[in-house]
């Protein structure tokens, strides 16, 4: 039977990579340093380009829906999701290139260019 999920979109990282300041990694990093922004990271992540409505965000993470409103608005201020409205619902989603490039940068000396 075939799958009928979306693959994941490509996480090479791009130009975006050199274009983050440690002040951007800083905040991005901070954004996650948290149980439930974490946890709803990945859940975004998991759901793929497809998002997840907010009102299923915070049933899934069983959280309030005022706490995950300020969860998401930390993140979404740290460029590592985006939002978007269709019909009533907001929908999330990780914004994957932002993502490739916080892991770029993170790994972009990784073992001095010997291979791991």
């Amino acid at each position: 039977m075939e799958s009928m999920l979306t693959p994941c979109p490509p996480l090479s990282p791009s130009e975006d990579v050199r274009a983050l300041d440690s002040a951007a990694v800083i905040a991005a990093l901070a954004a996650l340093a948290q149980e439930h922004r974490l946890a709803a990271f990945r859940l975004l992540v998991e759901a793929g380009p497809e998002g997840v409505s907010a009102g299923d965000l915070a049933d899934r993470l069983g959280i309030p829906r005022s706490s995950l409103s300020f969860h998401l608005n930390q993140m979404m201020q740290a460029g590592l999701i985006v939002q978007r409205r269709e019909s009533r619902s907001l929908i999330y989603s990780a914004d994957f290139a932002a993502m490739a490039a916080l892991v770029g940068f993170l790994t972009e000396n990784c073992c001095r260019g010997s291979g791991c």
